[in-house]
């Protein structure tokens, strides 16, 4: 089945692989003996409990459908280190999200804001053997804290659980560079401020012509 632009899934994961593979360490985790672990984020109520067929790295697509996901389309990059900045392959990457409109594909989440048929919204993916992971996603809107906006809103954020044997699972959360709503956004705040800015990914432009965000993540030995 051919994605947009006339890309096959085969085609988008070997092109974000080679992609990957020429990426360099940043100079952070390159020059560092011992890093720190990635700061843990609360699960959220909105995991996903309806089992679906389609839960590969391109979540604008569900197989099967001849429409994409409502949104701008992003990238989502990173590799995977244990604490002495060494690359961990296999790693598990499970990413969930809300969608365009800010809702999640959960019978829980009571937002009325609509559904997007065609967003696949979750992702269970492995990393390569130099640790990276890739997603093709869209940009989540914010969304109230409850079903009237008068309770607060949570800034653009997407999900992230990461497992690899031998070391503890990471449950966290990725935020946007220049959402004015991280200002007020509690499970940032009681972060010390260099550690907050771990979970903030910056906007570059990609060879693909998308918008990439880098989100490496740190795990800890077991």
């Amino acid at each position: 089945m051919n994605i947009r632009r006339g890309l096959t899934r085969r085609d988008l994961t070997r092109q974000l692989s080679i992609a990957a593979g020429v990426a360099t360490l940043s100079p952070a985790l390159a020059i560092a003996k011992v890093i720190k672990p990635t700061p843990a984020q609360v699960e959220g109520p909105f995991y996903p409990v309806v089992e679906q067929a389609d839960k590969d790295l391109d979540l604008t697509l569900i197989e099967g459908h001849s429409e994409t996901a409502t949104g701008e389309v992003i990238l989502v990059r990173g590799q995977v280190f244990d604490t002495r900045a060494r690359p961990l392959k296999n790693a598990l990457v499970d990413v969930w999200q809300a969608n365009h409109h800010g809702r999640y594909a959960h019978p829980d989440d009571k937002n009325p804001a609509p559904l997007d048929p065609h967003f696949q919204g979750w992702g269970v993916i492995r990393t390569d053997e130099n640790g990276w992971y890739n997603i093709k996603t869209i940009k989540p809107a914010p969304y109230p804290l409850s079903a009237v906006s008068e309770s607060g809103w949570r800034p653009r954020h997407i999900h992230f659980k990461v497992s690899q044997p031998g070391f503890d699972s990471l449950i966290t959360q990725m935020y946007f560079r220049g959402d004015p709503l991280l200002a007020q956004e509690e499970e940032l705040l009681r972060l010390p401020e260099a550690r907050r800015e771990v979970l903030i990914a910056d906007a570059t432009p990609d060879a693909s012509g998308l918008v990439l965000f880098q989100f490496d993540i740190v795990l800890t030995t077991a």
